[in-house]
């Protein structure tokens, strides 16, 4: 929970897994007590748009499932439609099976999995969602399903099979980063890697920032965004100080507003 409470943001997501982490150690008194413990399934749909943190945070709940012994293993298995989905007929099943397999007392996380059943016709996608809801019924206690991806296109999932509301008990929804949230992200990144913001380029920084929100389309990544446009500002400050006779130890840490100016640049 310490790890999950040091992310920017998600205020709303560490509030419900704490509520949750709650619950399943009342439940564990209970048990403990000899009293009645019959535990709601664990399957989660994380909503959300790009960059909002469903994966890191399907990492960290991996973790916090083992500690609290819903799980036996600190298994997270990463997959997508690729994955799942083979060439030919009756090779699906057997694919699915063998992901599942690996990631038995464990935690699978399924991102984007709406492209399961979005493309129609004799597409192979719903085979997977129907050995999917066998499996989470036969071995109901012996692992957990994480399904991901954008909000809308996860409801249309879950309205795309019957059973699949009914395994999936609990949603998440990840909220977009606002403008202090990732000003933030990129302080912790600047930080991380050493590095500092003059003043014009701090100003720069939020402006840009602000812009871009008031501008920005359901596809905005959010913390990855941010991300590559820091990596555009170290790119950008490289090619700056190669320029330079003489660079010292203060040189090599600063970003100043032209390199942000020229990141933003790329990145438009």
């Amino acid at each position: 929970m310490s790890e999950l409470n040091g992310l920017i943001g998600l205020d709303n997501i560490k509030q419900e897994i704490e509520e949750m982490a709650r619950y399943i150690e009342i439940l564990k008194r209970r048990k403990e007590s000899g009293l009645s413990t019959d535990m709601a399934g664990m399957h989660a749909v994380f909503m959300g748009s790009p960059g909002t943190g469903k994966t890191t945070v399907a990492r960290l709940l991996a973790r916090k499932y083992k500690s609290l012994g819903i799980i036996k293993k600190e298994v997270l298995v990463e997959a997508s439609r690729q994955d799942l989905v083979a060439e030919f007929v009756g090779q699906t099943a057997v694919k699915t099976n063998k992901l599942i397999d690996k990631a038995m007392h464990g935690v699978l996380f399924i991102d984007e999995a709406y492209a399961l059943t979005s493309r129609g016709g004799n597409d192979f996608g719903q085979e997977v969602i129907e050995v999917l809801l066998k499996r989470m019924e036969d071995d109901r206690d012996n692992l957990v399903v994480i399904v991901a991806g954008y909000q809308e296109p996860m409801k249309q999932f879950l309205e795309s099979n019957p059973g699949l509301p009914s395994r999936f008990n609990k949603n998440y929804i990840f909220k977009d980063f606002n403008q202090k949230e990732l000003q933030e992200i990129f302080m912790f990144y600047l930080e991380k890697s050493s590095y500092t913001l003059d003043q014009q380029a701090d100003t720069l920084l939020q402006t840009r920032i602000g812009e871009k929100l008031n501008t920005k389309t359901e596809f905005f990544g959010n913390a990855r965004w941010v991300r590559k446009l820091f990596e555009e500002c170290k790119i950008s400050q490289a090619q700056r100080l190669s320029m330079m006779s003489f660079i010292n130890e203060q040189d090599l840490q600063l970003l100043t507003k032209d390199d942000l100016f020229n990141a933003f640049n790329k990145m438009n």
